[in-house]
């Protein structure tokens, strides 16, 4: 599986982006997830969407951008898209999205070894 991450750009303070993330290959992932790594710092969980035991995705987000991120799946459940609002300067990072066939505890969403496949990632500036 190969992910297709787009979207980013340079935005003032409390503007809006909408990343998009498509997979290529095999299309189905259980659960799919946004990271970020900021300027000289670590990768960091933004929020994923995790396939429920009775259909459907829900979705677990990141204290820091609850609220203000959305994060959803088209229709086929193939692309999935990072809806962000009111952006501060330290939403700034390179964003990637990654994927798994896996389904993690809910604990263990936020750990980077759980994802097998990810994008290339896509910048991310919040500036005015």
């Amino acid at each position: 599986v190969q992910l297709q991450a787009s979207g980013g750009g340079l935005v003032q303070p409390g503007g809006s982006l909408r990343l998009s993330c498509a997979p290529s290959g095999r299309t189905f992932s259980n659960t799919m997830a946004w990271f970020r790594q900021p300027p000289g710092k670590g990768r960091e969980f933004v929020g994923a969407l995790r396939w429920a035991t009775g259909g459907g995705f829900f979705p677990v987000y990141a204290d820091s951008v609850k609220g203000r991120f959305t994060i959803s799946r088209d229709n086929a459940a193939v692309t999935m898209h990072l809806q962000m609002v009111s952006l501060k300067p330290e939403d700034t990072a390179v964003y990637y999205c990654a994927a798994t066939s896996k389904n993690p505890v809910l604990s263990a969403l936020s750990d980077v070894v759980m994802y097998d496949f990810w994008g290339q990632g896509t910048q991310v500036t919040v500036s005015s």
